[in-house]
């Protein structure tokens, strides 16, 4: 029998959204206040979340279990998937030494903390973003700062806030696809309008970021290599997004950026060295390290072999992350399994959707094109170049899963709890809330991209839940539908750096284990700062001329 949703079961608006919210206050209150490990406070989330879903908002038990279930799934693959994998390449270089090559070669462009930070965490990154996202960059960025010997709390912190003006257009631009596949958006023109409102933040998030990290006078000292990193960036951005599509927009903004900095380098230097590895004014951000020596001079064979791991880890998830060869393997092996009991059985229904609509439950064990897949190959690639035994690569891998157990199961609850409240209703009961906002609704609208992208960990997801609901609104208050579809991906990508796999994901890359509070206190202040100010700008770019000639209709 088909269950409809129910968005306000208490009667009263203002009370079934303060029950909806308390699975997320659960999680946020165990992991920011109370200190709770990361997977016990997931589970003390989704435990609320199944007694308020059944009891509050009348979900079957059954159907409750298996959208907690259809979650977990999907935590382990693709999600715990990636972690695990970069983990293990990560471990490999560190073992054989090629990591401590590789810290060298990178002081060798700059020993300056700050500029580091810059070509690795927001241009590096991006990369990672654009080719494959689904927390491959927190992954990769946040190894290699803390290999680098940042602090734990820096290294975690400054990864997620970097990881965010490309996130809209990440994994070959699957979240901007999506909401125009979804939702009936035209693809060029929403992904126009996204590229008229990242690239301000594209510009920004490098300086911010550099604050965050060394504060307002450390920023000061470097602004002209921000500058130039933001604007070739933002400028790419801006343009492959406004007049070729979403596939390349981060790809090639990253390359672009990256380039940049590293030439502009040959010719411009700070007045003086930032060697500081810890966050200005966090003296608790765990430990600052002894003073690191100056860096070691290697042979170029060295170099390159100690280089050869990430420049394979490049090119095996650039390859997987490309359509033709995601649907060759998919053609290989990629079975369906259809959950009984949740598939088509759960309907939502208006003001959420302007027409009945079934909620699909199948789980896609798409392993062969899963972009973890990839990152295993590579490692095990790598780890052959770099002289590694099977039996060798084999024990390391036990290892690193030894390592990475409690973050896999945090990642599991996590998803799980994101999916039983899609399936439930209670994130539509939140944004609801949000697109009751009136005049009001271009900044909370935003928000509400902001937290679909908090409580699912991806863009993706929160266009796919909140895309439609952000058209119908549009249209009920005389805005155009491509602004608000784009503010939904816009300010979802800052909500990107609280979510809680993202924060899981960066502890265990920096094994800074069972401090994913202290990483959620540090980096919550910078996620809705930046979330506000996105809806500041499609507040202005929906009433304020000359913002309003920047609009797709």
């Amino acid at each position: 029998m088909v269950w409809q949703q129910v968005y306000n079961p208490m009667g009263s608006m203002w009370l079934s959204t303060v029950l909806a919210a308390i699975p997320v206050a659960v999680l946020l209150v165990g992991l920011g206040l109370l200190h709770f490990k990361a997977h016990i406070a997931a589970a003390a989330g989704l435990v609320s979340a199944l007694a308020i879903a059944i009891l509050a908002f009348g979900m079957p038990p059954g159907m409750a279990g298996r959208a907690a279930v259809l979650g977990g799934l999907t935590g382990l693959l693709p999600i715990g998937w990636i972690v695990l994998n970069i983990i293990y390449l990560h471990q490999l270089t560190e073992q054989n030494g090629s990591f401590k090559i590789l810290q060298d070669s990178i002081a060798g462009i700059t020993e300056d903390r700050r500029l580091q930070l810059l070509l690795i965490a927001f241009s590096f990154g991006a990369f990672f973003e654009g080719a494959a996202g689904f927390g491959t960059p927190v992954a990769v960025t946040a190894a290699i700062l803390i290999g680098l010997g940042f602090s734990p709390l820096a290294a975690s912190g400054l990864s997620l806030i970097a990881n965010t003006a490309p996130v809209a257009f990440g994994a070959l631009g699957t979240p901007v696809i999506t909401l125009a596949k979804v939702h009936g958006y035209d693809l060029m023109q929403v992904t126009a309008m996204i590229g008229r409102q990242l690239p301000f933040f594209s510009v920004l998030v490098p300086f911010w970021l550099i604050w965050a990290f060394a504060g307002r006078k450390g920023m000061q000292e470097v602004w002209p290599a921000i500058l130039v990193t933001g604007l070739a960036f933002a400028v790419p951005q801006f343009l492959v997004s406004n007049y070729i599509g979403p596939e390349l927009v981060d790809i090639i903004a990253a390359l672009c950026s990256m380039a940049a900095l590293v030439l502009f380098l040959r010719v411009w230097r700070p007045r003086s060295i930032w060697r500081s590895v810890s966050l200005k004014g966090h003296a608790q951000d765990g430990g600052e390290p002894p003073p690191a020596a100056a860096p070691a001079r290697h042979a170029r064979a060295a170099v390159v072999r100690a280089w050869t791991p990430w420049v394979i880890l490049t090119v095996f998830v650039f390859i997987w992350g490309l359509p033709p060869v995601k649907n060759w393997l998919n053609g290989l092996f990629a079975p369906n399994y259809v959950i009984a009991g949740l598939h088509n059985m759960v309907e939502k229904v208006a003001p959420a959707v302007p027409h009945p609509t079934k909620e699909g439950a199948v789980y896609a064990f798409l392993l062969l094109s899963a972009t973890g897949t990839g990152i295993l190959l590579s490692a095990l690639v790598g780890g052959l170049a770099m002289k590694y035994t099977v039996g060798q690569l084999v024990s390391a891998y036990g290892r690193t899963l030894w390592l990475v157990k409690y973050s896999l199961l945090t990642i599991v609850l996590m998803l799980a709890l994101g999916t039983l409240t899609r399936y439930s209703g209670l994130d539509t009961t939140l944004g609801l809330a949000f697109a009751n906002t009136g005049v009001f609704y271009p900044f909370f609208g935003t928000l509400m991209g902001w937290l679909g992208v908090a409580l699912t960990g991806s863009d993706t997801a929160s266009n796919v839940l909140f895309g439609g609901m952000q058209k119908v609104a549009a249209d009920q208050l005389g805005l155009a539908p491509n602004l608000m579809g784009a503010a939904n991906s816009s300010g979802g990508v800052m909500g990107k750096m609280i979510d809680a796999q993202s924060i899981v994901v960066a502890s265990t890359a920096t094994r800074w284990l069972h401090h994913e509070g202290d990483i959620l206190r540090y980096v919550f202040f910078h996620s809705i700062a930046l979330a506000c100010l996105v809806g500041l700008l499609v507040t202005l770019q929906a009433y304020v001329p000359p913002f309003t000639l920047m609009v797709v209709r």
